[in-house]
């Protein structure tokens, strides 16, 4: 176990001089990655950050009913009834037309156009809940409603946000697709990299087999340099998305808070970090074990 830590800490200070000895290419690198590997992560955060928007403005499922502007009190009362006696339905609020336009007064914040108008172009409303939430029996319950006498229309209020949700889950998708075609290109130039290093030191790794080192002693320090390089690549793609979400976290705060909600873009928590950080890591050591395997095959040849 000593020798097999003694091995590994001495192929791990070999990488470290390598890539020393050639400083600007390493950090180009290990540029390309962070810059490559920060756009699906921007992404990422971008969505979940949207999704948990979507958790803030969007309250609980809800029904609105309006009736018409012609409506008695006692066919108001009838639907009422109705709605009492109806098994879809959890509760219900009954919003005459008054309070209505009392509340668009003071929401909208247009006072003064309100109280010049000559008479009240509010009908009165119901804010229905269903028993069932699922988009199914809701879709249902509206449209049963929708053929009620004296309904003159009946809105499902959580639709917007059902529609945001497949777009969601259509963004992961794509954002999955991107990074599976951005790891095939890193790995691709990790490959590269480590070929110019086996190459300018192809001498070297003869010697090395003539005296009788061994393939996985040979391939140990390039396995370290693919890896070191992908692991400093993941740090600069985590730096990138944090110094973005703090440039735009203020803006996009201000712009919320117009829309009464108080709402800050998250940063990837610490699972998602090092789950960033360990799989361009990852990467690195895949680029290199294929480059290394490949070229170690063709010495062997000659």
């Amino acid at each position: 176990m000593k020798n097999w830590l003694s091995h590994h800490a001495q192929s791990l200070w070999l990488a470290l001089k390598r890539l020393l000895q050639n400083p600007f290419a390493g950090l180009l690198n290990i540029g390309v990655i962070g810059i490559a590997l920060s756009l699906p992560s921007g992404l990422y955060v971008l969505l979940n950050n949207l999704e948990n928007l979507s958790r803030q403005v969007s309250s609980e499922p809800q029904i609105s009913l309006f009736l018409n502007m012609q409506a008695t009190p006692a066919e108001v009362a009838q639907m009422q009834a109705q709605l009492k006696s109806h098994p879809g339905v959890r509760n219900f609020q009954f919003v005459p037309r008054d309070q209505a336009l009392r509340e668009l007064q003071k929401a909208a914040g247009i006072g003064d156009v309100v109280q010049s108008l000559t008479h009240n172009p509010l009908p009165d409303a119901f804010i229905i809940h269903a028993k069932n939430s699922s988009a199914e029996a809701l879709q249902a319950l509206r449209d049963e409603i929708s053929s009620w006498p004296n309904a003159a229309h009946v809105q499902l209020d959580s639709l917007w946000a059902q529609r945001l949700d497949a777009l969601l889950r259509l963004g992961k998708l794509v954002i999955l697709m991107l990074a599976i075609l951005l790891s095939f290109a890193l790995v691709a130039v990790t490959f590269n990299t480590i070929r110019l290093q086996i190459l300018t030191q192809r001498d070297e790794i003869e010697v090395a087999k003539l005296i009788g080192a061994t393939p996985r002693f040979i391939r140990r320090p390039f396995l370290y340099i693919g890896a070191l390089q992908g692991l400093a690549g993941g740090v600069i793609a985590w730096v990138i998305v944090a110094i973005s979400i703090h440039v735009l976290d203020k803006g996009i705060a201000d712009l919320t808070r117009l829309y009464s909600v108080n709402f800050q873009l998250n940063h990837l928590n610490i699972s998602d970090s090092g789950s960033l950080i360990l799989f361009s890591a990852w990467l690195g050591w895949v680029g290199a074990w294929m480059s290394v395997s490949r070229h170690l095959h063709q010495i062997e040849q000659h």
